[in-house]
């Protein structure tokens, strides 16, 4: 699971508000599918940008994730790149693409994540959302493990002086 942080769980809300009031979405699209819109939040490239460096090599995101290596040169792996910065991982980007993480699944009511369709804008928000929250749990969680912490630290360090 990306490691949670205010600026992924950031660009993910916003990739959220985008697609529910009409962002391009489309999944066959390398620039404006589960990860090409979230690339553009993170990235700051356009769906074309996107697609189009996708097209330089073979298949899809998932293709694309399995190929990737971050000394190659190729502009998509730079991008994928940039995105693993903000705290994902690969698997991360290929579970949004097919909304199949089961982490977040867990977080989704039955009935909805027995229907959920990989290439439907809703589906793909709902997912997000649920995403969303699960890092900013986690991330609460790390602030108020590491304040519980620092009492401790200052503490021992006073011991040592």
């Amino acid at each position: 699971m990306a490691k949670a942080n205010p600026e992924l769980i950031a660009a993910i809300e916003k990739t959220i508000t985008k697609l529910s009031n009409g962002a391009s979405y489309q999944w066959g699209h390398m620039g404006a599918c589960n990860c090409g819109n979230l690339a553009q939040e993170l990235t700051q490239f356009t769906k074309a940008e996107i697609h189009q460096f996708a097209m330089q090599r073979y298949g899809d995101w998932n293709e694309q994730i399995l190929d990737y290596c971050p000394t190659s040169g190729y502009p998509m792996d730079l991008m994928i790149a940039k995105m693993l910065d903000f705290g994902l991982t690969l698997d991360d980007l290929s579970h949004l693409e097919r909304l199949s993480d089961p982490e977040i699944l867990r977080t989704i009511p039955k009935d909805k994540r027995d229907q959920l369709n990989k290439n439907s804008r809703e589906d793909v928000v709902l997912y997000m959302k649920a995403w969303a929250a699960l890092l900013r749990e986690n991330w609460l969680s790390q602030q108020r493990l590491e304040m519980n912490l620092a009492p401790e630290k200052k503490l021992k360090s006073a011991v040592l002086v």
